[in-house]
């Protein structure tokens, strides 16, 4: 697979956890290695670092391209347990809690509306519940608190989607979701109707807000001293997690394990934008291990 994901900030990555030869490395979503590939380039200690990725092509691909690195194929709060109870720490640790542009773009996957599809989202295709689960078997109510809590939509909206779908189910593909929503919308908008409905059931299909929440308090326990943390986020509850979870954590002063390192996230410049328009959401805040 020739170049399959372009790494968002990767020059604020490299130049913010500033990697050095022989620090161990702990990638907790490395996707298909875009990040990990420049940071190992530096730091060149494959024995003692590890990549972490849920979707079973990633971690085929990262098998291949890094065979001397441990990976592992789990969704990244159970590979944090994993490796608690291993007694293993890192130097440098990076989580992009985005989805991949490889996800995206196999239409199969029905995560987007570009394709046509059948309802999966699933980033680890070795769980049960599908997006087609959702979206014909939750109950009016369910979807609708759904989409407000998860998308974001205002009630009204919610409220209409959710009895629009309840009412023409059965529904089998993304693109069928996508009209039925779209058609239910009058005027001018500058973003699809279905944009956020589909991210709402994208986040509950695979517990995203869950699974980041049960980690945070995790990634200091897996921290050497003096190691960096680098988090990336692409929307607001996401990035609203890990910014209480630090704010919470310098709260503390000196008995914090953790010291911030940027108050405000950094975001892309235009340049990157410009190669990489899925970088425009992205956010990256950082953290030092204290001594």
């Amino acid at each position: 697979m020739e170049k399959p994901h372009i790494p968002v900030l990767l020059s604020e990555v490299l130049a913010n956890m500033d990697p050095h030869p022989g620090e161990s490395y702990l990638d907790l979503t490395a996707g298909y290695g875009g990040h990990a590939r420049k940071i190992l380039d530096v730091t060149q200690d494959y024995k003692n670092s590890v990549l972490v990725d849920r979707d079973e092509f990633a971690a085929s691909y990262l098998k291949q391209e890094f065979p001397s690195v441990k990976i592992m194929h789990s969704d990244f709060y159970s590979a944090m347990l994993q490796l608690l109870t291993r007694g293993e720490t890192f130097d440098l640790i990076l989580a992009d809690f985005g989805v991949s542009s490889p996800q995206l773009d196999m239409e199969e996957r029905g995560f987007s509306f570009r394709y046509d599809a059948p309802l999966d989202m699933r980033m680890d295709q070795r769980q049960e519940l599908t997006a087609s689960d959702i979206i014909n078997k939750y109950s009016e109510r369910e979807l609708a608190e759904i989409f407000i809590k998860y998308g974001e939509e205002s009630p009204g909206r919610a409220r209409m989607f959710a009895r629009v779908i309840v009412h023409h189910r059965p529904i089998h593909s993304t693109l069928e979701l996508a009209e039925l929503l779209r058609v239910r919308i009058h005027g001018y908008s500058r973003i699809h109707p279905a944009t956020k409905v589909f991210q709402a059931v994208r986040i509950v299909v695979n517990d995203e807000l869950g699974q980041i929440e049960q980690s945070l308090p995790l990634l200091p326990k897996l921290l050497n001293k003096d190691g960096r943390l680098g988090i990336i986020t692409f929307h607001s509850l996401e990035d609203r997690l890990v910014k209480d979870f630090l704010r919470e954590e310098s709260s503390l002063g000196e008995e914090s394990p953790l010291e911030i390192i940027n108050k405000k996230p950094i975001i892309a410049d235009t340049q990157e934008l410009v190669i990489n328009p899925r970088a425009r959401s992205a956010k990256l805040r950082l953290a030092k291990k204290r001594n």
